[in-house]
């Protein structure tokens, strides 16, 4: 599943339709394609996530108690920012994914090569 992260903020007071239309137009994305649409408000107190199931839509959302986030990538020149699953995590707990240290999501595994005594070697 990709997980995107849109840069710029977005208004609040929009539910599913509007974060759908934000995804289509802004985010230049299909929502029904199964991302998961990470948004933030302007104070980047609160966080959406909307995702679509192939059966309708989740819309979650957090809001800080106290504070606001404090990592949120600078615009640029794309409108989302990819996020590995452990980043998405440590967003959602105002850690600093930029900053993670983790093992590589995935990485190729070599098979056993076999040797001429016809024994494998590991």
């Amino acid at each position: 599943m990709r997980l995107l992260l849109a840069v710029e903020p977005v208004d609040f007071r929009k539910g599913i339709d509007g974060l759908v239309a934000v995804c289509r137009q802004r985010l230049q994305a299909d929502p029904l394609s199964g991302g998961l649409f990470v948004f933030a408000n302007r104070r980047r107190q609160a966080l959406k996530i909307l995702v679509y199931d192939g059966q309708g839509f989740w819309l979650c959302q957090k809001r800080l108690s106290q504070g606001r986030f404090t990592w949120w990538p600078s615009p640029g020149k794309q409108p989302t920012l990819g996020l590995d699953v452990h980043q998405l995590q440590l967003l959602l707990w105002n850690g600093n994914p930029a900053t993670a240290h983790a093992a590589p999501m995935w990485r190729a595994i070599t098979p056993p090569v076999a040797t001429a005594a016809g024994a494998k070697n590991t």
